[in-house]
Order: C-alpha cells, then sequence, then structure tokens
C-alpha cells in the first residue's frame, strides 16, 4: 500500500504523520485491495480539512472532512473512507456470487 501525506498551507509534523499512518493502517484490515492511498491535509483560516483518495481495484473513492481541530478532521476522514471501502468491498461479494448471470 502506497501513502502519500500532503499538506498545503501546513507542516506536517512526525506526530500528524504517525497519527494518519496508523489509522489508515487500521483501514487495511477491512480489505487487502486498497492499492493507493492520498491524505492531502489544509488549513483555510480557522478550518482544518482532510481529503482522502483511495484507489481500489475497479474504483476511486474519495471523501474530505472539516473541523476545528485537525486530528478531529482525519479521524473522521477515515471514517469515511472506511465506511465506502466496506461498502465497495460487499457490493464486489455481491456481484461475484450473484447467479443471476448478471454482471
Amino acid at each position: 500500500m502506497n501513502l502519500n501525506l500532503t499538506g498545503r498551507h501546513l507542516e506536517i509534523t512526525p506526530a500528524i504523520r504517525q497519527h494518519v499512518t496508523e489509522k489508515i493502517t487500521k483501514m487495511k484490515d477491512h480489505f487487502d485491495g486498497v492499492m493507493d492511498v492520498t491524505v492531502v491535509l489544509s488549513v483555510e483560516k480557522l478550518r482544518q480539512k482532510a481529503e482522502g483518495s483511495v484507489h481500489l481495484s475497479g474504483k476511486d473513492v474519495f471523501v474530505e472532512s472539516e473541523d476545528d481541530n485537525l486530528y478531529v478532521a482525519i479521524d473522521s476522514m477515515v471514517e469515511k473512507l472506511d465506511r465506502q471501502i466496506v461498502k465497495h468491498k460487499e457490493k464486489f461479494a455481491a456481484r461475484r456470487h450473484d447467479d443471476s448471470g448478471n454482471a
């Protein structure tokens, strides 16, 4: 899994990098097909924004989250990504086991 972490108007400290890495690796437990993860952290006035993009086999998932606290924004973004990945995994599994002959 490749993790690209970028900061806009924000310096990525080792603590932030560690927090994002820990959260993203937990996501890998749900779905092994995660290939590339891109996280962009930005500051716009007093709002902290976290954007995440995941390249899965056959689909790209993009989510974003805003909060006053950067760590809360990161946690929310990872939860949204996790839900989308689980949803994709369930749809993919349902299609594989569908006996109707429709792809």
